[in-house]
């Protein structure tokens, strides 16, 4: 018996060696999702831009400024004189977090009362945003215990004034269930698009379909339209979920949040058609699905943040569409993003499921089996 069984396992793995696309399956997804995985999944936190709100300009604040500087968590990339200067950069993300001393930081701290330092954090992504306040934390405690040993202090010297922005408990599940939506919704409309034309081919229909009177752009429309409609009913039902029983709050636009679903539907099912119209059956389809739907969710910063990546990897991120479609479930939901904020992140994903769906639409006439 074991003589079967070893000769049977002997055969399963010339027969998977032989063919080469069952090499291909073995080799490429594991290095990929290794690569993909070893420089985009991390939550360590480098070069967090923030900018610097001082009205004290005292040496206590240079020198707790200093220690910000020569940390290696944090760039500080902005120094601002007003109020009204600290809005526009967390609003367009350019900065993660603002620190403002206040005009008596110094004063106080040499008269042995404690100095209010702010931090304002930008609580989109409660994750990275609670792992900076704690790095900022360690930062002023170093801080503190070196003051006390100059000058002796009853109070602790230095006292942090924690204000997040547009998620003010800072509850991750306000992060994460936007990004939910997103998710499901490109997993769902991919595994119904990309074995499509692939069942075709395998049961041996697709050139019949090509002979119809129907013309290629019908086929493409026929073919994408039931992945689309089901993955805006899959959307509507967690964008519900999440208001309604998550009690997420959404504070955009009904209109800017479905046309974010459509243009990324156009986009996921343009990619998943593609890869189906690569297939020749329905299982290489649906790993051809899965090798682009791992680094599509670990590439679109829904856990990580995107700036944490090396800069090669940022660039790729460009190609994923749920990417752009994350900042804009994120901008409806947490800021209330008005439509015209999000037309640099609606035009890539048109352009990603335009090209996608004419390469989908030139390889059903020209890919033959």
């Amino acid at each position: 018996m074991f003589a079967r069984i070893l000769a049977l396992v002997l055969k399963e793995f010339l027969a998977l060696l032989k063919d080469k696309r069952s090499r291909i399956v073995l080799i490429a997804p594991p290095l990929i999702q290794m690569i993909v995985f070893g420089y985009a999944a991390t939550f360590d936190l480098k070069n967090v831009p923030f900018a610097v709100y001082n009205e004290d300009h005292g040496v206590a604040s240079r020198e707790l400024l200093a220690a910000f500087d020569s940390a290696t968590t944090f760039s500080r990339v902005a120094e601002l004189t007003y109020d009204s200067e600290i809005a526009p950069l967390i609003d367009g993300r350019q900065v993660l977090m603002v620190v403002h001393f206040g005009q008596d930081f110094t004063a106080n701290m040499l008269a042995g009362r404690s100095g209010a330092l702010q931090v304002i954090v930008d609580g989109r992504n409660s994750n990275t945003a609670m792992l900076a306040i704690n790095d900022v934390r360690e930062i002023v405690d170093r801080y503190n215990r070196a003051w006390l040993a100059d000058h002796g202090s009853s109070q602790p010297p230095a006292r942090i004034e924690t204000r997040a922005w547009f998620n003010p408990n800072l509850e991750s599940r306000w992060f994460f269930l936007p990004g939910i939506v997103g998710i499901i919704t490109l997993l769902v409309t991919m595994l119904v698009t990309a074995m499509s034309v692939a069942r075709e081919r395998e049961q041996g229909t697709f050139d019949q379909l090509l002979v119809t009177p129907l013309r290629p752009v019908e086929i493409l429309i026929g073919k994408t339209l039931p992945g689309f409609i089901i993955g805006v009913g899959e959307a509507s039902v967690i964008v519900l979920a999440a208001v309604f029983w998550f009690k997420v709050p959404l504070l955009g636009s009904l209109l800017t949040l479905y046309t974010g679903i459509f243009l990324f539907l156009l986009s996921g099912a343009g990619v998943g058609l593609m890869i189906s119209s690569f297939a020749a059956t329905q299982q290489q389809g649906l790993l051809g699905a899965f090798m682009f739907l791992v680094p599509a969710i670990i590439l679109s910063g829904f856990a990580t943040p995107i700036r944490n990546m090396p800069q090669m990897v940022q660039d790729i991120t460009l190609l994923d569409p749920l990417r752009y479609f994350l900042v804009v479930l994120r901008g409806v939901f947490l800021e209330g993003t008005p439509f015209h904020l999000l037309l640099d992140q609606f035009w890539p994903m048109a352009l990603i499921g335009v090209v996608a769906l004419s390469i989908a639409g030139w390889l059903f006439r020209h890919r033959m089996y």
